[in-house]
């Protein structure tokens, strides 16, 4: 959730034309992470939890490439954009982990 407030706070200075376009989609996005995450936690099965982590898993996708496009619009600069992308990225990789580990089936014990 620090993210979220990150880019809620970094995205404060995009243009006001992109109030209901590029800003409110990162924000959805973004917001959309850990949503998913929580109400997949409450999930009875490995299977329907990994639904809600895959949600989670499209929505950090959809965040980096919002992040390139509005580098892109020079709404963020190279520096703002590879901070964005290494928190992204911290994300992204236990959420794989946890997901890859969901996967494999259960050892005999």
């Amino acid at each position: 959730m620090g993210f979220c407030v990150k880019v809620y706070d970094k995205t404060r200075q995009f243009p006001k034309e992109e109030v209901y376009g590029l800003t409110s989609q990162i924000r959805r996005a973004v917001t959309s992470i850990p949503l998913n995450i929580a109400e997949g936690s409450a999930c009875k099965t490995s299977k329907e939890f990994m639904q809600f982590l895959y949600s989670a898993l499209r929505s950090q996708y959809e965040v980096v490439t919002i992040i390139k496009l509005a580098t892109r619009l020079q709404y963020f600069d190279n520096a703002t954009q590879q901070e964005l992308e290494l928190d992204i990225a911290e994300i992204g990789r236990p959420l794989q982990a946890l997901i890859n580990s969901l996967q494999k089936p259960p050892k005999n014990q």
